[in-house]
């Protein structure tokens, strides 16, 4: 992978592999983070790139240099530093851990910042053959040239050695954000969109990318993928040694092969931070320095995996730096105000990993740490995991436990005696259990040839968790939790049947969480842990004791002087700086083409039907019935059905003994036994069938219940994303006598999820049944935190352990008189189901088959013990889905068990894509958005890029236009404004002016307002000369001799005669004792027609466009004389009037030149006694508004100026 970069016409950085290349492109606009857009980078504003990611056949990279630097192993995302965008590469790494064959885990030694924006930091970059020139040395070694200008440091030093600091760790094989249970192992890329965001440190630089891939086609996601490109960055440890064969228990051949020992830890980056800058809990429930670290060791066959975790004490508490004796504790809150964020961060806790178990490690010895661990104590009592329900004991509720150790007050130096831990722990230890894989090879007949089918099993699941803290949660924590470790991995070994290990195994498993402690203690710290020397070597030294001498005074030094900028790069790495924004990445092919084919669904998805047949059975324990005949209940005759079913769900209750031993822990060999049984019995028929054989799927088991899923070998194409789950209800989620077992798949397009549930017993617990249902259903989890409701097919079925509520006579009565509807008018199932207490949204088809619960052994006769159970529908089968319909209900007659197996069949429809035609139309919209954009993407060479006219070119929702910018606005049409549609609701109504400009702001004001116009005069002159505002006409009077001339005339009165008026504006003299005016004629020269092709939208005081004067004739020229005569202006046409100006400024007539002229220069008008030869006007009655002085006047009895 490789460099590249192109400086003009536009900067652009590209990543290039070998079949494809992601460009990016600084764009020069922005988008607002908050309202509006801006065209720079002021605050608030998100920084915007436009990004293309291609197959090298279609890009023209002739203008791309390739950077000199090592091949790069993929980019860690973009972040903003003041103005400027910069892309994060990794240049340089090395593999630090295999977990399994194909999968490795990489630590980051180098990373490089590459702007986008601009070039200035390009000579900043290690790109030089030799990183420390010598050539301004002298042969003495000095500088030759002297005192040179500092050099400019690269604004993401600090990002950059943060990242090269050898604690950050990635896979491009697996998902290293999650634990080996919540990942599936068949998984060839790493999806970037479904990492745990709580481990992903480079969450704020990837997300732009990872919703840039959101918008890609599936064939373009797979081929972003499979680059490499997007790097996913964890931080903590991860490390690896090799077992040889020799020490290396549990193998099943004797190959020679070693095995792998591997312990991986993720440091949370929700509260992240230094030692005292980052302590305690948040409102959302996030501690300081939590640690999820994880102990896997893989032999030939089997793969162990073991989870804890450790963080900071969860209340709110602060420590000041200083020197020792001065670092006093602060709680800052009160108990009650600490509980909403301590239940939410143990709520978290419970759902990722089941029931918590807390080791507290802090003295009682030290008043600082006492405070703590009183505080402690009395939330976890108060917890809401440990609320108790009416009518249940203590010790059935309690999902949050916890232990106070003081570790050194126990250990007095003597590190050994931190395993007296082990006592106190052991009973809940074999409860949680851990997770276990085994490589299976399955035989099977397709087409006629024997085939092998390689897989794994799940065995064993974890489902619950040691929190272990002390006031760091490093040192004292790092010894607690090696033993922890070490313990269940004895546990693992013993179940397994294996003596104990050599102590070159031990050795190599403290080696690994010594150097673990260390990495995470100069994580927090900034030193290595104390204590290593014991975790390392098993023993205490003087060289240990002085190595942590020198440790503590290093510590004091960096927490009081470096922190605090530490503390800055972190939270810059992460984005919480403030003002930092995430960049906006923007396709302009490809999110539309995305949108469009979502659009068009329909043309490329088809339906199909396909069976599933669902059992269930509860064995009561018993295992003789493996050797019995299976058939009646697996392969019943029916008429409907024309083919075998493409999907088996078969699950079994009770499938061992629940005794006090077993509902502890789970024995997968009993499972094993009973799915030989069932694949045979299925083959067996296909064979009778003349179909094809049935592979196992998948298999899941929770001690008693289990669930196997069986398929046709030929449908195993259209199956993906298969995933398994199992959720504790038993003894509050403590122990698996009861409790739920799930497997879910994609079948086709088409997610279905199947659960068998063995719930509650007893007649009168059917609120417990009620609760156990609810914590099944919002406590079981897949990966990406999908939940069973999540699914479009949901089928539960199992022992749901509802009862018929009546006495025994009376429904053993109903059951001999064959009254099934009476019966199931009082099942217990039924009458919640029908109140909405349990399986809302679920449906059942009555059952037709007698209670299935409870027969004496080897008969059909119901219990005539001393208990005599009340006949009962137990085992149920419920479904949710509209494309879902069941042909058949019934129960077999397999007599070992005190139950009946009960089996159903469906018809399922599932949506098939026929991606080739999908494809296709993919590839047109491709082709067609191509020729609309043109080369406006990012690798546009043009000299000027309108990226503003490129986003949101199309509209968000139906009907609406598109979103505007600064270059391009809706509400303009080719430059013309648009024509708008709506009405007022009558004549006399308007727009509203007092409305805000946004339409969407909320506003009490209305849209329009009602206005009343004055009433039109009469008629009006025929010439189009003599347009005039009727509010002039209505206002027309005599005016009064005292008030002064006006200086322009108003319009005329249709009855009266005027005189002739001149063309041009006039000057009017006047004196205020005569009230005479003055004419002075000035000759009007003919406007000059306007330009073709060009419309003029501006509107004159005409109310006329200039547009619509082409066909106007201009005025005649009349001569200028000293005063009009009446007779002499008869055939003239009256000109446009003037503007109306205050007094002493005019308007300037038009001229031949469309741009606007400057006024005349302000004349005084004559007096009355020179100009008595003039013909004078009738005075009017003054209007108060109209003039901006008061003095104007109207005229009366005058005729306008017509050509002769």
């Amino acid at each position: 992978m490789k460099v590249f970069l192109r400086e003009s016409p536009h900067r652009a950085v590209a990543l290039g592999t070998e079949t494809h290349v992601l460009i990016f492109r600084h764009s020069t606009s922005s988008v607002h983070s908050k309202q509006g857009s801006t065209t720079s980078l002021q605050e608030g504003a998100v920084p915007k790139c436009i990004v293309e990611f291609s197959p090298w056949e279609g890009m023209d990279m002739k203008d791309y240099r390739s950077l000199p630097s090592l091949d790069i192993k993929g980019t860690l995302g973009l972040v903003t530093i003041g103005n400027d965008v910069f892309l994060c590469v990794v240049n340089d790494s090395k593999r630090a851990a295999t977990v399994r064959p194909g999968e490795t885990v990489q630590q980051i030694r180098s990373v490089e910042f590459h702007c986008l924006s601009r070039p200035d930091y390009d000579h900043l970059l290690n790109t030089q053959v030799n990183p420390f020139p010598t050539d301004d040395l002298d042969s003495d070694g000095f500088d030759q040239y002297g005192h040179k200008e500092p050099m400019l440091e690269h604004p993401c030093m600090a990002l950059k050695k943060l990242l090269s600091g050898g604690s950050f760790y990635y896979s491009t094989d697996f998902d290293l954000t999650k634990r080996l249970q919540d990942r599936p192992a068949d998984s060839t890329t790493v999806a970037i969109d479904s990492l745990d965001a709580g481990f992903l440190w480079n969450t704020h630089m990837i997300q732009p990318l990872v919703e840039f891939r959101s918008r890609l086609s599936d064939r373009e996601k797979q081929a972003l993928d499979h680059s490499g490109i997007l790097t996913s960055a964890i931080r903590g440890f991860a490390g690896t040694v090799t077992v040889p064969a020799s020490s290396s228990p549990a193998r099943v051949s004797h190959s020679g092969f070693p095995s792998n020992m591997t312990l991986i830890s993720r440091l949370s980056c929700r509260r992240a931070g230094t030692r005292f800058n980052a302590r305690g809990i948040d409102d959302d429930g996030n501690v300081a320095n939590f640690v999820e670290t994880e102990t896997i060791f893989c032999t030939d066959q089997l793969c162990f995996s073991y989870i804890q975790c450790r963080g900071s004490v969860p209340l709110f508490w602060e420590q000041q730096s200083g020197l020792p004796g001065q670092q006093k504790i602060q709680v800052t809150r009160s108990a009650e105000a600490t509980k909403p964020a301590f239940d939410r961060h143990f709520e978290a806790l419970s759902r990722a990993y089941g029931d918590v178990f807390i080791v507290d490690l802090l003295s009682d010895e030290k008043p600082q740490e006492s405070q703590l661990v009183r505080l402690y104590e009395d939330q976890v009592r108060h917890s809401s995991l440990n609320e108790q329900p009416e009518k249940r004991q203590e010790s059935e509720h309690k999902h949050l436990k916890s232990i106070t150790y003081d570790f050194h007050a126990e250990t007095r130096g003597n590190y050994d005696a931190a395993r007296g831990i082990r006592r106190h722990i052991v009973d809940s230890a074999v409860a949680f259990d851990y997770f276990l894989t085994e490589d299976t090879t399955e035989t099977i007949f397709h087409n006629g040839r024997k085939s092998s089918v390689y897989g794994q099993n799940e065995v064993l699941k974890q489902n619950g968790i040691f929190r272990t803290n002390c006031l760091d949660c490093l040192d004292r924590t790092n010894v607690v939790q090696t033993n922890l470790s070490e313990m269940m991995l004895e546990m693992f070994l013993t179940q397994q049947g294996e003596n104990r290990p050599t102590s070159d195994f031990w050795a190599r498993h403290g080696m690994l969480w010594a150097d673990n402690g260390d990495t995470l203690s100069k994580i927090y710290t900034g030193t290595g842990a104390l204590k290593s020397s014991y975790t390392r070597s098993g023993k205490s030294s003087f060289a240990g004791m002085i190595a942590d001498v020198r440790k503590s005074a290093q510590r004091l030094y960096i927490n009081n002087f470096e922190d605090k900028g530490r503390q800055n790069t972190i939270d810059m790495l992460l984005g919480r700086l403030m003002g930092q924004q995430p960049v906006n990445l923007y396709d302009p092919i490809n999110d539309w083409v995305t949108t469009e084919v979502s659009r068009r669904a329909g043309e490329f998805t088809s339906s199909e039907q396909i069976s599933i047949w669902i059992g269930t059975f509860n064995l009561n324990g018993k295992s003789t019935g493996v050797a019995e005949d299976l058939s009646p209940w697996l392969c019943p005759k029916t008429e409907s059905q024309q083919s075998l079913p493409e999907i088996y769900g078969v699950a079994f209750q009770e499938i061992v003994d629940l005794d006090v031993q077993q509902i502890m822990s789970t024995d997968p060999h009993r499972r094993q036994i009973w799915e030989d049984a069932v694949r045979k019995t299925l083959n067996d028929n296909a064979k009778r069938c003349k179909s094809e054989d049935y592979v196992l799927l998948r298999g899941g088991q929770l001690v008693g219940a289990s669930l196997s899923i069986f398929v046709k070998s030929s449908v195993l194409p259209f199956i993906k994303n298969v995933e398994g789950a199992v959720k504790k209800t038993g003894m509050s989620g403590m122990a698996g006598n009861k409790g739920a077992v799930a497997v879910r798949m994609e079948y086709a397009d088409t997610s279905i999820c199947l659960v068998t549930a063995h719930l509650a017993a007893g007649f009168a617990n059917y609120q417990e049944r009620n609760q156990d249902y609810r914590t099944i259903n919002e406590g079981l989890r897949f990966q990406r935190e999908r939940s069973i409701e999540d699914h479009k097919t949901v089928i539960w079925f199992g022992d749901f352990n509802y009862r018929i509520g009546m006495n025994n006579e009376r429904a053993r009565q109903l059951i001999d008189a064959r009254d099934l509807g009476t019966l199931y008018e009082n099942d217990q199932l039924n009458i919640q189901m029908v109140h909405g207490m349990t399986f809302p949204h679920y449906s059942e088809t009555t059952p037709s088959f007698m209670p299935t619960y409870k027969f004496n052994l080897g008969t059909d006769e119901y219990d005539t013990s001393e208990k005599a159970r009340i006949p009962a529908w137990t085992d149920r089968i419920l479904t949710r889905g509209d494309n879902l319909r069941q042909l058949h209900y019934d129960s077999a007659p397999l007599r070992f068990s005190d139950h009946r197996p009960v089996w159903g069949l469906f018809k399922c429809t599932v949506s098939v894509v026929d991606q080739a035609k999908k494809d296709n139309i993919s590839s047109e919209l491709y082709e067609k958005r191509r020729q609309v954009v043109g080369d406006h993407t990012a690798n546009y060479k043009g000299d000027d890029s309108d990226d503003e006219s490129l986003n949101g070119y199309d509209s968000v929702e139906p009907g609406l236009p598109p979103a505007s910018s600064d270059r391009r606005k809706w509400w303009l049409d080719n430059v013309m404004p648009a024509r708008s549609t709506v009405k007022p609701p009558s004549n006399r109504h308007a727009p509203n002016p007092a409305r805000p400009s946004n339409p969407f702001s909320p506003t009490p004001e209305p849209d329009w307002v009602k206005v009343e116009k004055p009433e039109a005069p009469p008629s009006r002159p025929s010439s189009i000369y003599s347009n005039i505002s009727q509010a002039s006409q209505a206002k027309s009077e005599s005016a009064r001799s005292d008030v002064p001339p006006r200086s322009l005339p108003p319009p005329p009165t249709p009855q009266e005669h005027a005189p002739m008026r001149p063309p041009r504006p006039v000057t009017f003299g006047g004196h205020p004792n005569n009230g005479k005016v003055h004419l002075k004629q000035t000759l009007r020269k003919p406007a000059p027609p306007p330009k073709p092709n060009k419309p003029n939208l501006l509107r004159g005081d005409s109310n006329m466009s200039a547009a619509s004067v082409k066909s106007m004739q201009p005025p005649p020229d009349v001569r200028k004389s000293s005063y009009v005569s009446s007779n002499a202006t008869n055939n003239l046409s009256f000109p446009p009037p003037p503007r109306i100006a205050t007094v002493g400024s005019m308007e300037t007539s038009r001229t031949q030149s469309p741009a606007p002229q400057p006024p005349p220069p302000r004349r005084k008008a004559a007096p009355a006694a020179e100009t008595t030869s003039t013909p004078s006007l009738p005075p009017r009655r003054a209007t108060a508004g109209l003039m901006d002085e008061g003095e104007a006047q109207e005229l009366q009895n005058w005729q306008p100026l017509k050509p002769q």
